[in-house]
């Protein structure tokens, strides 16, 4: 459906620096309180999952979790693609949000069918906090997105910290309330997911998606510009920036009471056709965008194939005395190589240039899966391993999300964004499953040697040539 931008000729040009930094500090409070919420659920989903339904399908409501985030993807950026960021990650956030109830409800009824529904809808506040690291790139500069990017990304180090810690608040405080063990957490995560998407429905303004669509629109010369059937004639048509400007101050708050003279107005139609099928064929046809989410979707298979089974491969060698706390420190290390180091990752991609970090967090991985492979149950060693593995999940997700978003239009951007984290989700809830098969029939060393030979083919085709200038080869 197209959308009419119309708006007076005397409006000024909008201080995008201004709306960037204001959307950043906006994204990231956000990360943090949906990061909690989503941090809680992965925290104690598996063990109410096995209190109320067994041991054995306990890893199978987790990966709903995470289907349901790959799958929510496709409707919420279309959302996006036709409306803007901000209605597309309220919807986000409200449904993990109703998910959240729904696993309180089943807790309290024991009913398993409606567990496994509260977790796959759960996984819109993994959706929402995904998307927002696209948002915060549609206005950044070209030589400042890797670290625009990397620092909405670091914000989640702040949530799954803090996180563990809420989770046993929660859990007592609603306890006391009457609510079944384990459920109260789950009710904290709605209120999370509820507090991120009222400010960012009532704050996210103006949206930068649809600003960077303007701007675009702006900066193109008049005779690129679709035609309106309810255009005014040429002669009387306005410049397209200062159309591009008011359309802008009209959707960001008042800032001041001043009156602006009337003027002729100027038409500019949002394009159509940018959904997953237009997605699709973006990708198909351009080399850096298919090797964005390559990037993304293999160093998150890696990923989480080789972290999901590392609790099984510490509970071989230990007493259930000592495995919790061992394994609690190993995730911790490693979610501090994923998220904390972010930022540095995204000033390397900006300075080194898109594809050299991918290459960088590909040899990171593979070293991940040597290292581990080969830790037999030395536990420091194995933690090396999984440090690793974190920080090359951080420059394959960064410099790969950066690549995507730089390579595609404003008007595929986030159905292209969405294909990816589809993608991406379904890869890692594929390697979760698989990987437990794996573990079982063959070991831990062959899991981690299954998982580098997936990242090989990356290097391959992240050494293909380029042509010169491509937004890769920018920083």
């Amino acid at each position: 459906m197209a959308t009419d931008l119309t708006a007076p000729r005397t409006a000024a040009r909008p201080d995008v620096a201004s709306i960037q930094r204001r959307t950043l500090r906006l994204l990231f409070t956000t990360q943090i309180i949906g990061g909690i919420g989503v941090t809680i659920g992965i925290a104690v989903g598996a063990l109410l999952a096995a209190r109320i339904a067994g041991t054995a399908v306990a890893g199978v409501a987790q990966s709903a979790g995470v289907v349901g985030a790959a799958l929510l993807a496709v409707p919420v950026t279309r959302i996006m693609a036709r409306h803007g960021r901000r209605p597309g990650l309220v919807l986000a956030y409200a449904v993990g949000a109703v998910g959240g109830l729904l696993v309180v409800l089943a807790a309290a009824t024991r009913w398993v069918p409606l567990l496994f529904l509260g977790m796959l809808l759960f996984g819109g506040g993994t959706a929402a906090n995904l998307q927002a690291r696209y948002t915060a790139v549609d206005l950044a500069e070209p030589a400042r997105r890797g670290r625009q990017l990397s620092l909405i990304v670091w914000a989640t180090t702040i949530g799954a910290v803090a996180a563990p810690n809420f989770a046993a608040l929660a859990d007592r405080v609603t306890t006391g309330w009457g609510l079944p063990p384990l459920a109260g957490p789950f009710a904290f995560s709605a209120v999370a997911f509820v507090l991120a998407a009222v400010v960012l429905l009532g704050l996210l303004r103006p949206d930068p998606l649809l600003t960077a669509r303007r701007l675009a629109a702006a900066d193109a010369p008049a005779a690129d510009l679709p035609p309106a059937a309810d255009a005014p004639p040429a002669a009387d048509a306005p410049p397209a920036a200062d159309a591009t400007a008011a359309a802008v101050a009209a959707e960001a708050p008042a800032a001041g009471g001043g009156a602006t003279p009337a003027a002729a107005p100027v038409t500019v139609r949002a394009p159509r056709g940018a959904g997953m099928r237009a997605a699709w064929s973006v990708v198909r046809g351009q080399p850096a965008a298919r090797l964005g989410i390559a990037a993304v979707a293999v160093g998150h298979l890696v990923m989480v194939a080789v972290m999901a089974m590392t609790p099984v491969r510490l509970g071989e060698s230990h007493a259930d005395a000592d495995v919790l706390r061992l394994v609690g420190i190993v995730l911790s290390l490693h979610i501090a190589g994923m998220y904390a180091f972010s930022p540095v990752v995204g000033w390397l991609t900006d300075r080194l240039g898109r594809r050299a970090v991918i290459l960088g967090g590909v040899g990171l991985l593979l070293a991940a899966c040597a290292v581990a492979g080969t830790a037999g149950h030395h536990t420091p060693r194995l933690s090396v391993g999984l440090v690793l593995l974190g920080l090359g999940w951080s420059g394959t997700m960064v410099a790969g999300s950066t690549l995507l978003s730089e390579s595609v239009a404003a008007e595929v951007r986030p159905s292209v964004q969405g294909l990816s984290d589809l993608i991406m989700g379904l890869a890692g809830a594929g390697a979760a499953v698989v990987s437990g098969f794996v573990m079982q029939f063959a070991g831990y060393p062959v899991l981690t040697l299954l998982a580098a030979v997936a990242a090989a083919p990356l290097v391959a085709l992240a050494l293909r040539p380029v042509p010169t200038g491509a937004p890769d080869e920018e920083g």
